[in-house]
């Protein structure tokens, strides 16, 4: 079983400045939920109780969140808008939540392996918040998590893209072994659409097994001067077995304003449709 999930979040944000100067990022909400609290609703629902959250400076606003708020509550005690805390006092009591510090901001496979103090030695999962997600009967990290039950090895949620958005994301390669699974033989971050090996990209959505630590720790900087994860996560496939899987359902890039109002559209109507 998987039990931790974690949540790499000391990024800047810089494409929504001025807004996120003074808030994380991951706090903006989608309707009136903050982006992160979808990621951690969503580890819950795949049978994650521990949610180990990578933050760094002025991330303050994510322990606050997922903590009590003793004169909040109090104030609202007994009245109409008492329910409004509903869902986020299910995630308090139901999750632990540890937090660590990323000092230098290295890349996504530097920002994973400063969340081993809170992983250990086991499986987990990985969820980047700014990519938001929407399953069909189930989401994606449960729909992940049966998988690794059947595979036993790290996995990476892949989508198709627009072939002239490759250099967007880590894009990968491999073979279909069941319909929607592939096994990664090449994986490269951010290629130019001339030399992408495919339009198969991968989003926010990882489980990786514990050994991925020591192989990050023997990467080299690559594209941009960062510790990329596609590059650890390469260097575990030529020596095992790594999966790419297409999930079932929508992704949204709220790391962008455009895929952030969409978002918002999407979940307001699927609210008004409830």
């Amino acid at each position: 079983m998987i039990k931790k999930c974690l949540f790499p979040a000391a990024g800047y944000g810089t494409r929504f400045l001025p807004a996120t100067k003074a808030m994380p990022k991951e706090m903006l909400p989608v309707l009136t939920k903050p982006l992160i609290q979808y990621g951690v609703e969503e580890a819950v629902e795949a049978g994650m109780n521990t949610m180990a959250i990578v933050t760094g400076r002025g991330k303050r606003a994510l322990e606050d969140h997922f903590d009590v708020s003793y004169e909040l509550e109090h104030q609202i005690k007994g009245t109409s808008k008492e329910h409004y805390l509903d869902e986020i006092r299910i995630l308090i009591d139901k999750c632990t939540f540890s937090y660590t510090r990323q000092n230098e901001m290295k890349g996504l496979g530097h920002a994973i392996l400063t969340g081993e103090t809170l992983i250990g030695n086991e499986p987990f999962a990985v969820i980047l918040a700014d990519d938001l997600c929407d399953g069909n009967a189930d989401g994606v990290l449960t729909q992940m998590v049966a998988l690794y039950n059947k595979y036993k090895c790290s996995i990476v949620a892949i989508e198709e893209v627009d072939p002239s958005q490759t250099n967007r994301y880590g894009i990968i390669e491999g073979k279909e072994i069941e319909e929607g699974v592939y096994m990664i033989t090449n994986m490269v971050e951010k290629p130019d659409p001339e030399v992408a090996p495919s339009n198969l990209a991968i989003i926010g959505r990882y489980i990786l097994t514990p050994d991925i630590f020591r192989i990050i720790e023997r990467t080299k900087p690559g594209k941009g001067g960062e510790i990329q994860i596609t590059d650890a996560l390469m260097a575990q496939a030529m020596s095992g077995m790594v999966l790419a899987y297409k999930f079932k359902g929508k992704r949204f890039d709220c790391g962008s304003v455009e895929g952030f109002v969409e978002a918002t559209n999407y979940f307001y109507e699927k609210s008004n449709k409830e």
